[in-house]
């Protein structure tokens, strides 16, 4: 009797441990394939040396390491699956454990998919993913559309409609609608004649298109789906590419991140539950693949106005998780200080390459001016030019940043599959694994 008692009571006590953690939402940002040294050049041009962007402001900060099953330095698809699943994978991995007819589906005993935005529809939380790239992208794709290959872009766009997230914002109209069919941005290209601007309504999404649609977005909308550009809201190439075609770096009439983010906030707050929003500014690791400084600084500037938008939200909210963090380091941004002389004067055009070979950029890429950044605490605007190491994907300098619930335990390093075991805490009250105390 008195071990059966004893049963009773540590069950309660297990019981009353778990509901003494506070629940909450999650707002994980993630602009991709940038770094400290990424910020610190945004910082400079934005803000100026000695002041903050809002990325400085979040008080939590950890080491991140990213390394992946078979490789020490990410990809956007694998970096992906850590986060929404909290494995190590394969490089080419997609929400799988690898790619290909060797990569297996990542899921509990009983067969359930063990992604945290899966669990959290299953548990009956909302969620939602805003993404600058196409639909398909890695960074929130993976999140509920997991595939063999990173590549199967009409599969993967299919599976995000019919996933149950309330909220669906990106680029990508090719992949919604079939050939031969014309749509706001440009023609389908899907060749299994699927129509999924249809499916998604025979669903419940209201479907939206530009930018004035989303800012005029009914205060009571339960479900949206929002597509913006043809291809990505960007333009992915070098500033001397970009120039030679007239474009500009964001395809113009495209919402911005932060209004995405801001957008995608108030449709999840009248689901009137906890949620999970995974926000991803793909530009930021578009344009560093492309070596476009101006081009990373400018995405830069837009993923920190999203986490500004985050920020006032968790002002009101203080039951939630803002947490950010990248995958990677694309194309290794660093900024170099060009030496002002006694009378104020400086290089007035970079040369092509610094003394090592490393490509060079300025304002408007090759042999420009360099940036100038705003003032620091004596009113000086010092130059600066920007250095690049690769055009790949590059580990190192990436940090974890946290404000809210939970956040104090965002300090030390943290590890790529540690991000979904703090999201999963804050939503479920349980890890599923170890968070550091």
């Amino acid at each position: 009797m008195f071990r059966q008692g004893l049963v009773v009571l540590l069950a309660l006590f297990i019981t009353s441990a778990a509901r003494a953690q506070p629940l909450g939402s999650v707002i994980f940002i993630h602009p991709d394939g940038t770094s400290a040294a990424s910020w610190a050049a945004a910082r400079a041009l934005y803000v100026g040396p000695d002041s903050d962007l809002n990325w400085d402001r979040l008080p939590a900060i950890a080491l991140y390491r990213g390394h992946l099953r078979n490789s020490l330095s990410a990809t956007s698809n694998s970096g992906a699956t850590s986060h929404a699943f909290g494995i190590k994978a394969d490089a080419d991995a997609f929400g799988r454990t690898a790619g290909g007819e060797r990569g297996e589906p990542i899921v509990d005993e009983h067969g359930h998919s063990l992604s945290v935005a899966h669990q959290a529809l299953r548990a009956g939380l909302a969620v939602g993913l805003v993404q600058t790239g196409i639909a398909a992208e890695p960074g929130t794709a993976v999140f509920v559309a997991p595939n063999q290959s990173r590549n199967n872009y009409d599969d993967i766009t299919a599976d995000l409609v019919h996933s149950g997230a309330a909220v669906l914002f990106s680029g990508g109209e090719k992949h919604f609608l079939p050939e031969g069919q014309s749509g706001v941005h440009g023609p389908g290209r899907r060749s299994d004649g699927r129509d999924l601007y249809a499916e998604a309504r025979d669903l419940g999404y209201t479907v939206i298109f530009t930018r004035d649609q989303l800012l005029s977005l009914p205060s009571d909308t339960a479900r949206v789906l929002g597509v913006f550009a043809h291809d990505s809201t960007f333009n992915d190439r070098s500033e001397e590419s970009l120039a030679q075609r007239g474009l500009p770096l964001f395809v113009e009439g495209s919402p911005t991140v932060a209004e995405m983010t801001h957008a995608a906030l108030k449709v999840l707050d009248n689901a009137n539950t906890r949620f999970l929003l995974v926000v991803e500014e793909e530009a930021t690791d578009n344009f560093g693949n492309n070596n476009n400084a101006a081009g990373v600084l400018e995405s830069l500037r837009r993923a920190d106005e999203a986490i500004g938008v985050a920020q006032r939200y968790l002002a009101h909210n203080p039951e939630t998780l803002l947490l950010t963090a990248s995958d990677s380091d694309a194309g290794g941004m660093r900024m170099i200080g060009i030496p002002v002389n006694p009378d104020g004067s400086f290089l007035e055009i970079l040369p092509e390459r610094d003394r090592n070979g490393s490509p060079l950029d300025g304002i408007a890429g090759t042999a420009s001016a360099p940036f100038l950044a705003a003032p620091d605490q004596f009113g000086r605007r010092l130059p600066f030019a920007i250095a690049w190491a690769s055009d790949q994907d590059l580990s190192g300098g990436i940090l974890v940043r946290a404000d809210g619930l939970n956040s104090q335990r965002v300090r030390g390093s943290i590890d790529n599959t540690d991000i979904p075991r703090l999201m999963r805490l804050t939503l479920f009250g349980h890890a599923e694994g170890p968070v550091r105390e």
